[in-house]
């Protein structure tokens, strides 16, 4: 039995509102995430990793909700390759979080400290070396 509901111009526009109404309560959201994750970035307690989900959890909301942010985000992608990489590879659906944590620690230690004292590199060819023993 076909459906005795007619569409109306008012359905539309509530269906509209509702939808921008939605949009800016989650943009909002996503914003105060993005803000308390950068609070707890600058604590001076070792948070650093909660605080980074907190970021990447409000940036997935404000890019999937605005349009401009999209856009800008795009355009540091285009400009900035290797800062925005990292952030692109906690966005997909299933995020590869250690192998990026990983990256980033060996950046970081690239960028601090002296070749000679870089333990990173070594560590890791150690833990792979012991693996190849085993198997």
């Amino acid at each position: 039995m076909p459906s005795l509901r007619v569409y109306r111009a008012s359905d539309e526009f509530t269906r509209e509102l509702l939808g921008r109404l939605s949009r800016g309560f989650l943009l909002a959201i996503g914003g105060v995430l993005i803000l308390i994750g950068l609070a707890i970035e600058f604590l001076p307690l070792p948070l650093h990793l909660p605080g980074m989900a907190v970021i990447v959890v409000g940036l997935m909301l404000v890019l999937r909700n605005s349009f401009k942010a999209k856009r800008h985000f795009v355009r540091m992608q285009h400009s900035h390759p290797k800062m925005v990489f990292p952030l692109r590879r906690l966005l997909r659906r299933e995020p590869e979080v250690f192998p990026v944590a990983w990256q980033q620690f060996l950046r970081a230690e690239r960028l601090i400290l002296p070749k000679r004292v870089r333990f990173g590199v070594r560590m890791r060819r150690r833990v792979r070396a012991r693996m190849r023993a085993r198997s």
